[in-house]
């Protein structure tokens, strides 16, 4: 199965270049990509499974799917560092699917359900409220452009930090701080819009 390489996209600097030469088997190209981004990788793994043994592992599991599947990279828009961490990301939704990983969600007290406001009235309210909410915040990310939503995902559902996130997206810490900040506002208009 042949792949077509999308070249004529590739950003300017020594990115393409390294991974063009990974491509042809260069062992010292796919080493400085790995050492370029492993500490990227590995946070957004420690980040999620919370567990500095297992993100060691998914983080070599990582870049061992990435050697074998170089041929597939293509430049569409995105770092390569953006490719890495979609499979970071599939492998950490495989731990979780297996098991091995447990969410644990904290929880700030207990309440006894014999409590006035706690009956089921109220919390089917409370469910309402986040419904609502829930369809609040996706109408609201549908007025953002493709570039504003993919930061937001970047910097909160996937938890990176700018600078994680402006490797993923190709671009300075500096636009993506303006980005975000543009996407929050622009959401903050769009809620309150819908919420009106």
């Amino acid at each position: 199965m042949s792949v077509s390489h999308n070249v004529t996209t590739a950003p300017d600097g020594p990115e393409p270049e390294l991974v063009a030469r990974a491509r042809t088997g260069d062992r010292e190209a796919f080493a400085a990509l790995y050492y370029e981004h492993y500490r990227v990788v590995y946070g957004y793994l420690l980040v999620r499974t919370r567990n500095r043994h297992l993100a060691e592992d998914l983080t070599q599991e990582v870049f061992t799917r990435a050697l074998r599947r170089i041929d597939a990279f293509t430049w569409q828009g995105t770092a390569f560092a953006a490719w890495l961490t979609t499979i970071a990301k599939n492998l950490y939704l495989d731990e979780l699917g297996r098991g091995r990983t447990r969410l644990e969600t904290p929880v700030a007290e207990f309440h006894d359900p014999q409590e006035p406001g706690w009956g089921p009235e109220s919390m089917a309210l409370r469910e309402l409220e986040a419904v609502e909410a829930h369809e609040t915040v996706r109408t609201a990310l549908h007025t953002l452009n493709a570039h504003q939503r993919h930061c937001v995902q970047l910097r909160f559902l996937d938890e990176l930090t700018p600078e994680e996130t402006a490797l993923a997206m190709g671009r300075s810490v500096g636009a993506v701080k303006t980005l975000t900040y543009r996407a929050l506002r622009k959401l903050r208009w769009a809620t309150e819009a819908v919420s009106a």
